[in-house]
């Protein structure tokens, strides 16, 4: 069920009629409904798959008590690694058992051995990634006291599966989130305006920049041997679009999604592409698995406080964790690397906290010197996405290596039934709408909210793709 889907849009007003006129006595009731909700949410998916889903539930769920229960470091330890080891394990099966085997096969036909691996014939389980993340740190939270156990399953179980967050994050943490599923939440017209506002806007982020573009940036990827160099150059442009404009969107619909039910999600996105340098850029791009993996990994490992051998080999660790954690191929990996290459000047310098505050432009030429700053992080950007993208490593390298030996800047035909250059136009005016609305979370709150609310629905009736790329990009994740 996609959030873009006639199925959600039904299933959604249903849900929430129920939440507030019917299951609306205390939060109990409010979270069982919840519960049972997203559970049939998730089932849409591959029913099969519930069982995991309530298992990792559950397993926390009681090691976390047992930890916080147990008397010796012995116990405590024995439990915390138990749903650690299990969490990664039931991750490691499904995600990357394959490119393992692979990875091991192909090395050892390297050196001249036939190698015939066994391979595991099954389907990713979606949102695996994320509420294995949940569910980790809770248990980490609690065996370093940071937080209590909860004892409410039901309370425990909606923290983990959640709907809105389910499949494609937020990233939440028990810190945030369990407080808030612990009371009972009471009807708010503001809030609830805010959050039609932000589905919205990520609706026409899917539908209208995300969706387009992946038409285009997938028949130039596709056919990349073909492309000459203007076309190449546009292909990495319209996957920078695509996946922002795609896993943004998903965020800003789930965040909007939660505020008609009174919970409040971590923002995921603060206009990353508006960044002035590529530690700014991961401080507002897929915020809530940056700061999982700086909390959880970067700091435990010494963080930034040891010697600089040690803070090098910090950033690298965790840039090609996250790398990785994105997919069971070696375009992530390198993806991750190429993005701690980006980081390593910044921290050799130790300027990779200059840029905190917002972009403030003014008529002098220190703007112009960030304009071009935010112009060559986007295009650094846009080469490790070529990575990110490409089937392999040997694509990636051809694709850039053709951007520069093509040298052909006519405009190429693209056999698709939409617009083409049309498309730069389009991303042209959602960028500077996004711009003039920085400050803000969405562009269509605040002065004027009807007359933009309703330019972005006709914006997404008229330009929206519905046919031609429908799933949400980070679900493979």
């Amino acid at each position: 069920m996609f959030f873009n889907s006639l199925a959600f849009a039904i299933f959604l007003p249903i849900v929430f009629f129920l939440y507030w006129f019917v299951f609306n006595k205390n939060k109990s009731t409010q979270n069982a409904l919840l519960i049972v909700a997203s559970y049939y949410f998730y089932s849409c998916w591959d029913w099969r798959f519930l069982f995991l889903l309530v298992f990792s539930t559950f397993l926390d769920y009681f090691t976390g008590i047992q930890i916080e229960k147990s008397n010796s470091e012995k116990s405590r330890k024995f439990w915390f690694w138990l749903s650690i080891l299990v969490n990664l394990g039931f991750l490691g099966i499904f995600k990357y058992y394959n490119f393992f085997a692979n990875s091991f096969a192909e090395m050892f036909t390297a050196f001249g051995f036939k190698a015939s691996p066994i391979l595991l014939n099954v389907i990713l389980p979606v949102g695996i990634s994320f509420y294995t993340f949940h569910g980790l740190s809770y248990v980490i939270d609690i065996y370093y006291k940071r937080i209590k156990a909860e004892y409410n399953f039901v309370d425990y179980s909606l923290f983990v599966s959640y709907f809105p967050l389910l499949v494609a994050g937020p990233i939440e943490r028990a810190t945030h989130l369990l407080p808030q599923v612990k009371v009972k939440r009471e009807f708010n017209y503001e809030t609830a305006k805010e959050g039609i506002y932000q589905i919205i806007w990520g609706l026409v982020k899917k539908v209208v920049i995300a969706d387009t573009c992946a038409v285009y940036a997938n028949a130039i990827f596709d056919n990349y041997p073909s492309m000459n160099s203007f076309s190449l150059i546009l292909g990495a442009i319209y996957f920078a679009f695509q996946i922002y404009g795609d896993f943004s969107g998903y965020s800003d619909i789930a965040l909007g999604v939660s505020k008609l039910f009174g919970l409040d999600l971590l923002r995921n996105f603060n206009y990353p592409y508006f960044s002035r340098d590529i530690a700014e850029f991961w401080r507002r791009w897929h915020i809530s698995l940056s700061s999982w993996f700086r909390d959880y990994l970067y700091i435990p490992l010494g963080g930034s406080k040891g010697g600089l051998w040690m803070k090098i080999r910090n950033t690298f660790i965790i840039f090609i964790v996250s790398g990785f954690w994105h997919g069971a191929n070696w375009t992530y990996i390198v993806w991750g690397f190429i993005n701690a290459v980006y980081f390593l000047p910044l921290l050799l310098s130790n300027s990779n906290r200059n840029n905190i505050d917002s972009v403030v432009l003014k008529w002098n030429l220190d703007s112009i010197r960030v304009l071009f700053s935010i112009l060559t992080t986007f295009l650094l950007t846009c080469v490790a996405w070529v990575f990110f993208r490409a089937k392999t490593i040997t694509d990636a390298i051809l694709y850039l290596k053709r951007i520069f030996t093509s040298r052909d800047f006519a405009f190429q035909y693209l056999d698709n039934e939409r617009y083409n250059y049309e498309l730069l136009l389009m991303i042209g005016v959602f960028v500077l709408v996004e711009w003039n609305n920085r400050m803000k979370v969405e562009p269509i709150s605040g002065k004027r909210s009807l007359l933009k609310m309703a330019l972005a629905i006709l914006a997404i009736i008229a330009f929206g793709t519905y046919s031609d790329y429908k799933e949400f990009i980070y679900f493979q994740f």
